[in-house]
């Protein structure tokens, strides 16, 4: 039986952006956990590079570290930690096999990225075995992606952004909004629930995965439906980053335009990141700027998500047929917004240039096992039969037409704003 600490009960937003930026000043003036070395090509790289006795110290202090933070933010929910200090070991382990696997030049060769292989891995033993529910209950997927997503603003330096002139910017807005509404629009006339048709016009037209989830924050929607459409996400991207590139390539696109197309279009930044290297220097370049741009969006999507949904969908006989009040719209705002949005003020105004060179691949290496950690929690708690019922027809349809739409609309306004002939 389940044992929860009642002696705090915070909000779920406000634990993970105290948790964000306790890991933000733990890096920046205590500790730095080092990356560990996940790249291998055959088994004697493996046995040398992976498990030699340094990297494996690397990989438990970097486990104990996790441990840490995620017990403080489970006592801070009001969760049992006894449950979570059980049950994190064996999602760790899992999540560590899932990078090593994505560590094997070949699959780096296909451009897969670790979180592929963590939801595989977790569908895999959450459908083939019975999960007890002290287990599912020390999952925490939320409280895991939330914070990583925290962690992605110290990556959205808006210098950055501003070196590709207010092209990125201008593309990112017009993709954003013409998307997001086609992928709405479209969603409602297939008669897509409500709660779907948020998180999949928000997938589809923002960025992804992260996306998704800061909608399905922002409407408190439900995690079966949230795990859904990061799977059509997922799967998605893997055709788009490998062929996309490949068509660029057989029409002679320039390179500014194929960047611009495949930070606009494709939803995951690693998948862009990957694409974009397959095209070239000047391709990659402005895929991320792109791409970045578009992140920038998340955190001004999920408010305007959140006012929007708090106008349409309060259920309260009393205020059913009225406007909510400020005071509705805050408590329903996704607060670890706030975090994702500080993050990237204090490493775009506040933190010197050199020390952001000097963490900046630490902190990437935290927030990608963040998300790896969520990714595999989202397998192991998502019944595999879920995602190949009758009823996810139409949003399947709904999703992959609107993410082509969004191939053809990126790619004309790429070559509207990008190309250097014009």
């Amino acid at each position: 039986m389940s044992t929860s600490t009642k002696q705090f009960n915070l909000h779920e937003d406000w634990t993970v952006v105290i948790l964000g930026f306790l890991i933000i000043g733990i890096s920046l003036f205590i500790y730095l956990p080092e990356v560990p070395v996940f790249k291998w090509t055959n088994g004697t790289d493996l046995l040398t590079n992976v498990f030699n006795f340094g990297n494996l110290k690397i990989i438990a202090f970097q486990f104990l570290y996790f441990l840490f933070i995620g017990s403080i933010g489970i006592f801070l929910v009001g969760k049992s930690i006894k449950n979570f200090i059980i049950g994190f070991p064996i999602i760790y382990v899992l999540t560590v096999l899932a990078l090593i696997i994505a560590g094997n030049t070949e699959v780096k060769a296909l451009n897969l990225e670790a979180v592929i292989f963590s939801l595989a891995i977790g569908l895999l033993i959450g459908n083939l075995f019975t999960l007890p529910e002290w287990f599912r209950s020390a999952l925490s997927t939320e409280l895991f992606v939330k914070i990583g997503l925290v962690l992605l603003g110290t990556s959205v330096i808006f210098s950055d952004i501003l070196k590709a002139g207010s092209l990125g910017l201008i593309q990112a807005l017009i993709v954003v909004l013409s998307v997001w509404y086609f992928a709405f629009w479209l969603c409602k006339k297939l008669k897509v629930d409500d709660e779907l048709t948020m998180m999949i016009s928000s997938a589809v037209s923002i960025c992804g995965v992260s996306a998704a989830i800061a909608t399905s924050g922002a409407i408190k929607g439900d995690s079966k439906k949230l795990s859904y459409v990061i799977s059509m996400v997922l799967v998605t991207a893997i055709p788009m980053m490998i062929f996309m590139p490949i068509i660029a390539s057989h029409f002679n696109f320039p390179e500014e335009v194929t960047g611009a197309w495949l930070g606009g279009s494709i939803d995951t930044s690693g998948a862009v990141v990957a694409s974009g290297t397959l095209v070239g220097e000047t391709a990659l370049k402005i895929s991320t700027i792109v791409k970045f741009s578009q992140n920038v969006l998340l955190g001004i999507a999920a408010f305007a998500i959140s006012i929007y949904w708090t106008y349409t969908h309060n259920q309260s006989s009393e205020v059913q047929n009225s406007k909510p009040t400020l005071g509705v719209i805050w408590e329903r705002f996704p607060k670890f917004v706030l975090g994702f949005i500080g993050a990237s003020i204090l490493f775009s105004f506040f933190i010197a240039p050199e020390t952001r060179d000097t963490i900046k691949e630490n902190l990437k290496n935290l927030q990608g096992l963040w998300f790896a950690l969520a990714f595999t929690s989202i397998g192991l708690e998502t019944n595999f039969k879920d995602l190949l019922q009758n009823n996810s027809k139409k949003p399947l349809i709904a999703f992959l037409t609107a993410q082509f739409f969004n191939i053809i609309i990126t790619l004309i306004i790429a070559f509207l704003l990008f190309n250097p002939l014009k």
